[in-house]
């Protein structure tokens, strides 16, 4: 079930002499625009939108929310993370004698700086993550598989929740609406991604080698086949990968349990702070569908989840004052309240990994790998 090696480590990051941290070269005048595009939604999310919703001083509503409430926004959004970081360890540290628990949590919370930075659903921390973990010692072709294995572990319970949410809501189980945009489409989406994750798995292992021997006669056509034929054999080797994890019944997989619930959570609390929340069904619902945004090319997704949030929201008929306020203060929590603590943390992984380039380029860390059922 392994790739060959050249082709997974293109996957990752080169690790080479240099050790600055892999960022997309960005120009100041990119920076500034990226900066005066974050303001502009930041503006109009906190200000504009409650004064064309009909919530009048917004701030003053936001400061008069109950500070019990508030303060458990701040301990949920904690374990939130908490429980990242140990979904991490749980697929990457397996038996690592370099990467402890504070390096985890550096590598982790810069990740989350450099999601904010750049869009497409994070590309920008897993990018980050990869270089860390290539630096750490650990070997491209372990990273490639382990980071798909990540991805596939957390959307899992992504898919898995659409899916359930989805359907006890059209058929009366759960309280909430019935309507079938707001439920079944969902859940029909959760469904088909996970029954295609499935399908991956049934490919036969390192199709695409197969696929390259016959392609050397077929010409350029088959040059394209050979070369798209890498992406669903890497992804059957994650998804493999996943399965495997959970089969040893690592309870570092509770972890991605734990950073989704725990985060709506914070989203529940912020609703009690202010006035009572809808059925928690429908909170769920209104999170997931609200999270697709994070697709959209925005930084961060910003705007585009708060608005994806809201909008479910009102529809499912939680008033928009109250939608308006809770949503942005759970984003206040969960987006940029963590951005302090992640700016410290990628300043301290880059003193981490210059100590590991000290140590010396010969010396590796000692790897666990996750042994195939076959094997």
């Amino acid at each position: 079930m392994e790739l060959p090696q050249e082709e997974v480590e293109a996957l990752v990051p080169e690790v080479t002499s240099d050790e600055q941290m892999p960022t997309r070269r960005l120009s100041r005048r990119h920076a500034l625009l990226a900066g005066f595009f974050a303001l502009t939604v930041v503006v109009f999310l906190y200000f504009v939108l409650p004064q064309i919703a009909g919530v009048n001083k917004t701030w003053d509503r936001i400061q008069d929310g109950d500070p019990k409430w508030l303060i458990a926004c701040a301990l949920f959004e904690l374990i939130s993370f908490g429980g990242y970081i140990w979904l991490f360890r749980g697929v990457f540290v397996r038996g690592s004698t370099r990467i402890s628990w504070a390096v985890s949590y550096q590598i982790t919370m810069a990740g989350l700086v450099a999601a904010r930075l750049f869009a497409a659903a994070g590309a920008g921390g897993a990018i980050l993550t990869a270089w860390a973990l290539r630096r750490s010692g650990m070997p491209g072709r372990t990273v490639a598989t382990r980071m798909i294995a990540q991805y596939v572990i957390l959307y899992a319970v992504y898919m898995f929740t659409l899916l359930i949410a989805g359907v006890g809501l059209y058929i009366g189980a759960f309280n909430g609406s019935r309507v079938f945009a707001l439920t079944m489409v969902p859940a029909i989406i959760g469904g088909v991604a996970i029954l295609l994750s499935l399908a991956f798995t049934l490919l036969p292992e390192q199709i695409d080698r197969r696929i390259e021997h016959w392609a050397k006669d077929s010409g350029r056509v088959g040059t394209i086949i050979a070369r798209l034929a890498t992406v669903p054999d890497t992804v059957a080797v994650g998804v493999r990968e996943a399965l495997i994890i959970v089969r040893e019944r690592d309870g570092a997989v509770f972890g991605a349990v734990i950073w989704w619930y725990f985060d709506i959570f914070t989203l529940w609390a912020a609703f009690h702070a202010f006035g009572d929340p809808p059925p928690f069904a429908v909170l769920v619902m209104a999170y997931f569908v609200g999270m697709f945004a994070n697709l959209l090319p925005l930084p961060g997704g910003i705007g585009g989840v708060e608005g994806g949030m809201i909008g479910v929201l009102v529809a499912f008929g939680v008033p928009a004052s109250l939608a308006i306020v809770a949503v942005l203060s759970y984003r206040a929590f969960s987006f940029w309240l963590p951005t302090i603590p992640g700016a410290i943390a990628y300043f301290q992984l880059r003193r981490t990994v210059q100590g590991w380039r000290e140590e010396g380029r010969d010396q590796s860390a000692t790897l666990y790998k996750v042994k195939s059922p076959a094997t």
